[in-house]
């Protein structure tokens, strides 16, 4: 349930947009409906599978296509040519944004993007991003201000993008005052960068949530997934945990995986670790996601507006979803968090996204949307006072009446061993009444007799 914050504290509130203005000289503003992504674009709007057994080792499947938008379309995002969108991404809409705004923007939050490395040539992106790590080390920045293959861009603009109306571009993050720490854990993702081991994998993966923890991030956003339990994988959640950092992972995308059964995917389906999947355009069930117990939340996953590469704003993953993207917008919903309760602990934030999520039945989760779609304006008014409806609270428990709702009923027909008993001693009951009757009635009769 939902309620005013305790104590009334007010967050910031976001800040004044400026006038938009024409465009800066040699950038070109478009339209959303005008805009896809280049088929260069390696495994831009999917989230990256990480398979294999052997450690150190390639993606599972083809390399994930580019996201293009389902209608026609005469202009690409291209890296060589600037381009600003003047509307502002769909999905804020969706997650009432504005209204989250007035109780946090992510000021002060550091949150870790794990992925391809954050571009902070992109305008929306270059006062946001702070040096980071490379853990690569293949024609890049040091501190992980380098993205090839522009997914981690992408992420991070989804959380952090400043605002820019001075460009023309209604582009914004989710999280618009928060700070991105870049942490580059992959080159590429095709079969050169497999061979060469600078694609993603669940060693390195490992190490870049270590990174993220150790330079003080809050939350740590891993738009990456494997179908294999891998122990230093989950060691480094635990690591992160512990150390009060929140880990947000995306449960897996289907046509980027050559095992599309639904299942358990890593590190989204660790203890401690908010699971992501996506939604389409009207909130339903993606099919192009992985579904499983492991999922925890949802958040919408098609018809990206977000930074690409240098290159101004791409409306990206306009033909399918993509759990990558889900996970940024539920990463930022969590900066949010971090920002207005900076007390609480991890858990209490991911509570807080899943207590109120939407869903059909309160009490119930799926495994489609697992508790639903969050709605970050709701999980920063939420008061926990241990009687809401849903996941177990981390403070209080679970509540008597939650209880109640869980245990099994047995409400089958059973024999009753007195039945006879009870059935003779209705009859004796029914005989001795009737006597007490007739003899009333008997002596009735015999007094008006002896009147007459």
């Amino acid at each position: 349930m939902t309620g005013s914050a305790a104590g009334g504290r007010r967050g910031p509130v976001r800040p004044a947009r400026r006038p938009v203005r024409h465009p800066a000289r040699g950038a070109a503003r478009r339209s959303p409906q005008r805009t896809t992504a280049l088929s260069g674009l390696a495994g831009l709007a999917a989230t990256l599978l990480v398979a294999g057994p052997a450690a150190g080792v390639a993606l599972a499947g083809p390399s994930p296509v580019p996201a293009r938008l389902p209608a026609a379309t005469t202009t690409q995002c291209t890296q060589e040519k600037t381009q600003y969108v003047a509307e502002a991404p769909p999905a804020l809409t969706r997650l009432a944004a504005e209204r989250a705004w007035r109780s946090a923007t992510g000021a002060g939050v550091l949150v870790a993007v794990v992925d391809s490395g954050v571009d902070p040539g992109n305008a929306h992106l270059t006062s946001a991003v702070v040096p980071g790590v490379d853990l690569v080390g293949v024609a890049g920045d040091p501190a992980g201000r380098t993205d090839t293959a522009g997914h981690g861009t992408a992420v991070a603009g989804q959380i952090a993008a400043r605002w820019r109306d001075d460009l023309g571009s209604g582009v914004v993050g989710l999280a618009p005052a928060a700070t991105i720490l870049p942490v580059r854990v992959y080159y590429a993702d095709d079969d050169r960068a497999r061979e060469q081991g600078v694609a993603p994998d669940a060693t390195r993966m490992a190490a870049g949530i270590d990174a993220a923890v150790a330079a003080g991030a809050r939350v740590v956003n891993v738009s990456m997934s494997t179908p294999n339990d891998t122990p230093a994988l989950a060691d480094a959640v635990r690591r992160a945990t512990a150390a009060g950092a929140l880990v947000v992972a995306s449960a897996g995308n289907r046509n980027t995986s050559s095992d599309e059964t639904d299942g358990p995917r890593y590190p989204a389906a660790y203890d401690g670790v908010l699971a992501v999947t996506a939604v389409d355009v009207d909130d339903r069930p993606a099919g192009d996601a992985i579904h499983g117990d492991h999922v925890d939340v949802a958040a919408p996953g098609t018809n990206v507006l977000t930074t690409f590469h240098a290159a101004g704003d791409c409306m990206l993953s306009g033909e399918g979803t993509s759990t990558s993207f889900a996970t940024a917008y539920v990463s930022a919903a969590a900066a949010l968090l971090a920002e207005r309760y900076p007390e609480e602990t991890p858990a209490q934030w991911a509570y807080r996204l899943e207590v109120t999520a939407a869903r059909a039945q309160p009490a119930e989760r799926d495994d489609m949307v697992g508790w639903g779609v969050v709605r970050p304006d709701a999980a920063l008014e939420f008061v926990d006072d241990g009687t809401a409806p849903g996941p177990v609270s981390p403070v209080h428990g679970r509540a008597a009446a939650q209880a109640a709702d869980v245990r099994t009923v047995d409400v089958s027909p059973r024999e009753d061993p007195l039945a006879g008993a009870r059935a003779g001693a209705v009859w004796w009951g029914i005989g001795g009444t009737a006597v007490v009757l007739l003899a009333a009635l008997a002596a009735r009769v015999a007094g008006r007799r002896r009147r007459g």
